[in-house]
């Protein structure tokens, strides 16, 4: 059966897609290989009879812009968090950096002063007032045709902060700004995110990270979504399904040919149909062995090595957009796609309250209402890098721990939500997906949890195993995500969060912007087929971008005859 649009997966940018599409009228497949939608923004019962749905791998939003939420009416509530982050200093036991939105100049100050640091209060204010125009400039064009560097520099107006944020290394801009290891460190941390680099790195990755972390919503603020973020997709997969597109789950696309022909396995049998388009919402080197498959072509396995930093092929580009000298390098061409490789753990948590810091002037509530940095001094933070790229286990390992129910106790069941348990996400960095190739995935997933608690006992009063809650089985409340398992269970290639390298919001000097797809950063070199995911131009993150985009060109498209 033909359809105007069919659509490889149903994670949160497909849903977005489909929305749009069958809002103006096109009949849409949706084709998702898991038994639920949503891909990584879902809540789900991470811990055997506990009641409690965590959001199990994204956590927060910041890059869904309001156009999307407002065009598609959807029902969704955000919660802003008083408290930005709290950061122990590992050379001060007992003292820690709390940054609050609400303080007042002099409380500010006074809280950098605490960690040795208040010459760094007045800088802080004025770097992040840089990010800030940044994120007034950038955040709007993320749904709009894709501008060019040039006019991007142009919108953001002052050439210094261009020269600090966009051209010169991160690292070597916030050493120059910045005097506090610890400071540097809690700037620094928004360039890593799923991101396996040095902060010094001529490749500019850390600030391409960076960016994308600094201009959400246009304010770069990051958001806690009341009833997890199975609701954000929740929402989205509704629109859809109102706006009439066919949402099917356990339907596994196993092969695409370049004239709209998609192959998938439903209910035991294999299925056909042709498409106008086809949306890819899965990684681009997925959709390259998806294409082969469809042209009867061998998939060769993809070189983990050759994804690692320092190998001879370690830049060779992904996509157009990776290489602005090589217009004629398409996004999606056969077999010159590398394998990503994701550098991180995700660890959830449920905790029967929230333990006591070594910190006895800051709450635990106002610690872990906000991003919690543990083993983060920028100087810790380049040497668990250095320690991963030798192939070591960074000791300690830097992490971030966020706590969904001191801002949403929605997730929980009304006998937990009553009590005083807890949730906590930590989101461990510099694990690249190498590592499971030396541990080997059952051993570093242990590995890793025992770095993840040694590295919150570190700043705690008390044991954290002291207070994690049991499941029905009287187990500890602890899972642990390796990038290996998140490829399982998500169809990321090296547990990669953004599906491969992200690229700069704009237009490189030589890309053509020719065609619809190509002014909205998702074409492939199939002109049926285009980029609707994290792996598109602008894509990556929780955002809803990249279903926006790919469902714009589509139309206009469709309009242009």
């Amino acid at each position: 059966m033909p359809h105007d649009v069919v659509i490889v997966g149903g994670g949160h940018n497909g849903l977005t897609a489909a929305a749009y599409l069958a809002r103006a009228g096109l009949d849409v497949l949706v084709l998702e290989r898991s038994d639920h939608l949503g891909g990584a923004a879902v809540s789900a019962e991470a811990f055997a009879g506990v009641d409690a749905r965590l959001s199990r791998y994204s956590y927060l939003v910041s890059l869904l812009p309001r156009r999307i939420v407002d065009d598609l009416g959807l029902d969704l509530t955000l919660v802003r968090r008083r408290f930005s982050s709290y950061t122990p200093d590992p050379t001060q036991p007992g003292r820690g950096l709390l940054v609050d939105h609400e303080a007042g100049p002099e409380a500010s100050v006074a809280a950098f002063d605490r960690v040795g640091a208040a010459i760094d209060a007045d800088a802080w204010n004025a770097f992040y007032t840089d990010t800030a125009r940044l994120a007034e400039t950038l955040f709007p064009t993320l749904t709009e045709p894709l501008p060019t560097r040039d006019e991007a520099r142009t919108l953001v107006g002052d050439r210094r902060i261009w020269d600090d944020l966009i051209e010169r290394p991160l690292g070597e801009t916030i050493d120059a700004r910045f005097s506090s290891d610890l400071v540097r460190g809690v700037v620094a941390t928004d360039g890593l995110i799923g991101t396996f680099t040095s902060l010094h790195d001529a490749s500019l990755d850390a600030n391409r990270c960076f960016l994308y972390h600094v201009i959400g919503g246009g304010t770069g603020d990051w958001d806690v979504p009341v009833g997890g973020m199975g609701a954000v997709s929740g929402e989205l997969a509704r629109a859809a399904r109102e706006a009439g597109a066919d949402l099917r789950t356990s339907a596994e696309v196993v092969a695409l040919g370049e004239d709209g022909t998609v192959r998938w396995v439903e209910a035991g049998g294999e299925r056909m149909s042709r498409a106008t388009h086809v949306l890819a919402n899965v990684a681009p080197v997925v959709l390259e062995r998806l294409l082969a498959a469809g042209a009867g072509t061998p998939d060769a396995p993809v070189s983990r090595e050759a994804s690692a930093p320092g190998h001879p092929s370690a830049r060779e580009p992904i996509a157009a957009r990776d290489q602005p000298t090589r217009p004629d390098v398409a996004v999606a061409s056969l077999g010159r796609l590398r394998r990503p490789e994701g550098a991180q753990v995700k660890v959830n948590l449920l905790l029967t309250r929230l333990p006591r810091l070594r910190d006895r002037e800051v709450a635990p509530e106002q610690a872990f209402a906000g991003t919690f940095h543990i083993n983060e001094l920028a100087t810790q933070l380049e040497t668990a890098y250095d320690a991963a790229s030798a192939g070591e286990l960074p000791d300690p390992l830097p992490c971030e721990i966020y706590c969904h129910t001191l801002s949403d106790r929605s997730i929980l069941g009304p006998e937990l939500a009553a009590s005083t348990a807890q949730t906590l996400t930590v989101f461990g960095l510099h694990v690249p997906d190498r590592l499971v190739d030396r541990y080997g995935n059952d051993e570093l997933r242990d590995l890793l949890r025992d770095a993840v608690l040694a590295s919150l006992d570190s700043v705690l009063d008390e044991p954290i195993a002291d207070v994690i809650a049991t499941d029905a089985s009287g187990e500890p409340c602890i899972e642990v995500k390796t990038t290996r398992d998140l490829e399982e269970a998500l169809a990321m290639p090296g547990g990669n969060i953004f599906h491969g390298p992200l690229s700069w919001p704009w237009a490189e000097a030589g890309m053509p912007l020719t065609t619809a797809a190509e002014r909205w950063g998702v074409a492939t070199r199939h002109p049926r087929i285009l980029l609707c995911g994290s792996g598109a131009v602008r894509g990556g993150a929780v955002s809803g971008v990249g279903g926006h985009n790919a469902a714009m060109a589509v139309l206009e498209r469709s309009t242009a005859g």
